[in-house]
This record gives structure tokens, sequence and C-alpha cells, in this order.
């Protein structure tokens, strides 16, 4: 499957959806989420065509990698999450719940966060 050029965040990147990041260098952007589930819901995405992190793993540079892990841990302090936690959340295809098909990574925090997961 290509990289689907059209897809939000794409547009994000380009300009054509303006957006107010709250960090950016030449490699990530970051932003707050339009429909935030806490007080503070980040998204974190590459500026490279990845669909996930599998792909973003394999195929990103030593420089992308770095500038995404540097933009989860300037979010992490400038949001004030370090004293009590937060969560980071990459959602990836269908079976992980992944809505938009450009690999990035939720940062949440501001509150206790319930389980993941509940098991049946």
């Amino acid at each position: 499957m290509t990289y689907d050029q059209n897809n939000i965040f794409a547009k994000i990147i380009r300009g054509d959806i303006p957006c107010n990041f709250i960090y950016e260098t030449e490699h990530v952007a970051a932003f707050d989420d339009i429909a935030p589930q806490a007080p503070v819901h980040v998204l974190v995405i590459p500026k490279g065509q990845y669909k996930s992190l599998t792909e973003f793993s394999a195929q990103a540079s030593a420089e992308e990698l770095e500038h995404f892990h540097h933009a989860i841990a300037h979010v992490i302090k400038d949001k004030g999450l370090t004293e009590n936690g937060y969560r980071a959340i990459c959602n990836t295809d269908s079976h992980g719940g992944q809505e938009v098909p450009h690999f990035h990574m939720h940062i949440l925090g501001g509150e206790k966060m319930p389980p993941m997961l509940v098991k049946s």
C-alpha cells in the first residue's frame, strides 16, 4: 500500500490545513489533538512519509529518529508530565485502531489514565 499524500497529517505538514505547532523541526511536528482524550493530548508526527511505526523504525534516517524522540521528550517536559507520568500510544493499521495512515504518537496525561485494555 502506497502512502496517501492526501491524509490529514500530510496536508498539515504541507500547510494545506492550518495548524498551531507546539514544537517543530525540519523532521517532526507536534500539535494538540483536535479531539483530546485527556487534559493533555498531543500528537507527534514525523514529516517524512511513513505509514506506521514499523515503517518509520526501519526506514527513517538517524536524524529523523533522533528528532522524533527529542520531540516526544520536549512535549513531555513542556506539558509538565514528568512528575506524575503520561501515556504514549501508537496505533498501527486496522487491528491497532489507526485512523490516519501517517505514523504518529499520542502523548496523553494531566490526569490518572484508566487501564488501557480490559480483558473480558
